[in-house]
């Protein structure tokens, strides 16, 4: 996609003067985009019609050659929606071959569709409406994934796991407040897409190559025809401006890296060793010589398309670190990082989505790991503070030999003797055995975003109405 002004222009009918000698096999490979832009035919084309309506509207273009430009490209977008379309790689980009083509349907009324736009204008329109379009569909999958956790959350509210920091049993929680925690992670995201959605909301038609324009145009009027909420503010901006692809691919990122932990809990989950969960086989392969094995393959590629996303982020922002103002040539390649940034993130949220909704929970594994590696020792520490009047740190002293003991003894704190534990502290009582359970441990965790049932439930009901 070329600066109308400072390109080399390839060997065709629509270039004259000292371009028509056309660009030599090399540059022709370095300067074509149709390879990858005619993915934004749909959006270059909603933008023509509306750019002739608003010309007709004005006086710039009469009538008769607005309906005939209208007509002539809804026919195109026929073409290319039916397959019948060829696309050439000598007129460089989708505007040159939807321009060409028209004139072909049309006539000379196709060369007045120009008037008062450049191709920096409409990459950038066209651009922009791609990727708001692709932000509405990602924050509609991402309510599609929040709502298969929220399901799973109701389901499991009171189905106790163990919780983890570094990765090493800490406190029991429930399944369903870890599933909320995602929710939580998810939601941001959403919120993310819809602030990027909010910011992009302007329309570029209308600043040309990177002055505006002398002709008497309606910005207004092609704005509200496209959906945005106003015009952009500075000609020279609008054209040099990519922040809005930047924004989807962090948000592409950040999305990604949350969906890349879960999918790496999934394979740490679904292994023999921990055995919480089973993925259907819809989402997990077998090997070509091990019989015994299901492999979790969807979560183990939605953590390495994190990868590609975060890949595709840093090779734009690092395009666009040195351009001065206004366009440049270099900003052709944008393009490519975006789309396959969005194809990934798509991918990978349906994926999630899908592993989410089908995997079967083993709750009783669950359970019994919940109670391993002295999980209520906190609760213990708890109790003495409270029923024995222990400043936490003297209470804490307390639980690590508690501890202590009952691993030199191999059990469990709630296994102990009465008698052990008094010699330890002489406070304690046999009331201490109704928190070091488990579920004793989950139920008391009431504090506002804690892990106890009734908690888990009251989130689970903000978010449904959320949702």
């Amino acid at each position: 996609m070329a600066d109308d002004t400072t390109d080399t222009k390839s060997s065709n009918q629509m270039w004259g003067g000292r371009f028509a000698s056309g660009p030599d096999a090399i540059m022709e490979e370095i300067n074509a985009s149709i390879g990858f832009d005619k993915k934004l035919f749909a959006q270059d084309i909603r933008g023509s019609i509306a750019h002739a309506t608003m010309l007709a509207h004005q006086g710039i273009i009469s009538a008769d050659d607005k309906d005939k430009i209208v007509h002539g490209l809804n026919t195109i977008l026929s073409e290319i929606e039916s397959g019948n379309f060829e696309f050439s790689r000598q007129l460089e980009d989708i505007h040159m071959n939807v321009e060409a083509r028209l004139a072909t349907l049309i006539g000379p009324a196709a060369g007045r569709l120009h008037t008062a736009r450049s191709r920096n204008d409409q990459v950038a329109l066209d651009f922009r409406l791609w990727v708001k379009e692709e932000l509405q569909k990602t924050e509609q999958m991402l309510t599609g994934l929040i709502a298969a956790f929220l399901d799973r959350a109701e389901e499991h509210a009171e189905s106790v796991m163990p919780g983890f920091t570094h990765l090493q049993t800490a406190q029991p929680v429930t399944f369903g407040h870890h599933c909320m925690a995602y929710v939580e992670m998810f939601g941001r995201d959403r919120s993310r897409v819809r602030h990027a959605i909010e910011h992009l909301d302007e329309s570029p038609i209308g600043a040309a190559a990177l002055a505006g324009t002398g002709y008497p145009i309606d910005r207004h009027m092609t704005a509200r025809a496209l959906g945005f909420r106003e015009p952009t503010r500075n000609s020279i901006d609008t054209v040099s401006d990519r922040d809005f692809a930047i924004e989807f691919l962090s948000i592409a990122a950040i999305a990604g890296m949350h969906l890349s932990r879960l999918a790496e809990e999934i394979v740490i989950w679904s292994t023999p060793q921990f055995g919480f969960v089973r993925l259907s086989d819809a989402f997990s392969t077998g090997s070509s010589i091990m019989p015994q094995k299901k492999n979790p393959d969807a979560a183990e590629l939605v953590r390495a398309k994190t990868g590609r996303i975060n890949g595709s982020l840093v090779a734009l922002l690092t395009i666009m670190k040195g351009l001065p103002l206004a366009y440049s040539k270099d900003m052709q390649e944008d393009k490519e990082q975006v789309f396959d940034a969005a194809e990934s993130l798509e991918l990978a949220i349906a994926a999630m989505t899908g592993m989410v909704r089908d995997m079967t929970v083993n709750t009783a594994r669950m359970k019994a790991a919940a109670g391993s590696g002295y999980s209520t020792a906190t609760d213990l520490a708890d109790w003495l503070v409270r029923e024995a009047g222990l400043p936490f740190r003297d209470a804490h002293h307390v639980t690590g030999r508690a501890v202590a003991l009952a691993e030199s003894k191999g059990c469990d704190l709630a296994e102990l003797p009465l008698s052990d534990l008094q010699a330890i502290h002489a406070d304690i009582t046999d009331k201490v055995y109704d928190v070091l359970t488990v579920e004793a441990s989950v139920a008391s965790r009431k504090s506002f975003g804690g892990t106890a049932p009734s908690e888990v439930r009251r989130q689970i009901a903000f978010w449904r109405a959320r949702n």
